[in-house]
């Protein structure tokens, strides 16, 4: 399991920049359809797709999270 700590840490870091990347992308797209700048597209769609780019956000994120407790998990593992 220490051969893939470095994987770990990498993988993790880049599902986080990931994560931050929906977020930022998913808000500025859903808040540009609820303020009509988006033709074609109600009101609600751009909730729906503020709702959807959020929950992949934290889907994302907890991953990453679970990855650094993997982490912290063999570390400790190691100590003993």
């Amino acid at each position: 399991m220490r051969e893939h700590l470095g994987f770990l840490k990498i993988s993790s870091a880049v599902v986080k920049v990931a994560a931050w990347i929906f977020l930022v992308l998913g808000a500025a797209s859903g808040i540009a359809i609820i303020f009509k700048k988006v033709p074609g597209y109600s009101s609600w769609m751009g909730v729906v797709t503020l709702a959807a780019y959020i929950f992949f956000f934290f889907f994302f994120y907890l991953i990453a999270k679970i990855a650094d407790l993997l982490i912290k998990i063999i570390n400790e593992v190691k100590k003993e």
